[in-house]
């Protein structure tokens, strides 16, 4: 049974847990992170250097790590003629354009925000870089207000890997409790993805 390290809470193991539940394939999770640990001890660091989750593991023990990576690599191996990741050169190119957008651009906002609301305690909370970044993200979501007009997904009216990697940013924009611009697109976007089973699961959860 192939292993999937991380804690559920993950933002970046939820990607994974997505992509895995959209093409049907088994997996064990195994918490790690955070409170968990694990990811310090050597036989962890042996397969992801870096000491963060997720960590992908095979069933022959080859290991893989970086959330996007792992995406795109599950469909490749097991699942080559999946809508979620086109073989055709533009739209693959189209995907990955907006998985790197997401990674390059939105993170680091929706961290601030994240952190700033949930998961710092008071004392540490700087609400002038919240304002900003706050600021930041709206900017950035009205990009793909506006992308997403006329169609279901980024790329389409197929879910693919580039609403994967930007969908739990789009449930804690919608659940953070922010002021937000009013972006009719983006908000029947995030209704489109609550359509997955994957994206109800493991992504529309409680902030923790």
């Amino acid at each position: 049974m192939r292993k999937l390290w991380g804690r559920a809470s993950s933002s970046n193991v939820m990607k994974v847990l997505w992509t895995l539940d959209e093409l049907g394939l088994p997996y064990e999770r195994i918490d790690a992170g955070g409170a968990f640990g694990k990811t310090k001890e050597p036989g962890y660091r042996a397969m992801n250097p870096m000491g963060l989750v997720p960590t992908l593991q095979e069933e022959d023990g080859w290991a893989l790590w970086e959330s996007n990576s792992i995406a795109r690599y599950l469909c490749n191996a097991h699942a080559p003629d999946s809508p979620l990741y086109p073989r055709a050169p533009r739209a693959r190119a189209a995907v990955e354009t907006w998985m790197d957008w997401t990674l390059g651009h939105v993170t680091s906002p929706m961290v601030t925000i994240f952190f700033t609301h949930v998961r710092l305690p008071e004392p540490q909370r700087d609400w002038a870089a919240e304002k900003k970044a706050r600021e930041d993200a709206g900017r950035l979501w009205k990009i793909v207000d506006a992308k997403v007009t006329g169609q279901r997904f980024l790329c389409g009216d197929d879910l693919t890997l580039a609403d994967i990697a930007l969908g739990c940013w789009v449930h804690r924009w919608f659940a953070l409790p922010i002021e937000r611009p009013d972006l009719p697109k983006l908000a029947a976007y995030y209704e489109a993805l609550k359509t997955r089973p994957g994206f109800v699961t493991h992504v529309a959860l409680p902030l923790e």
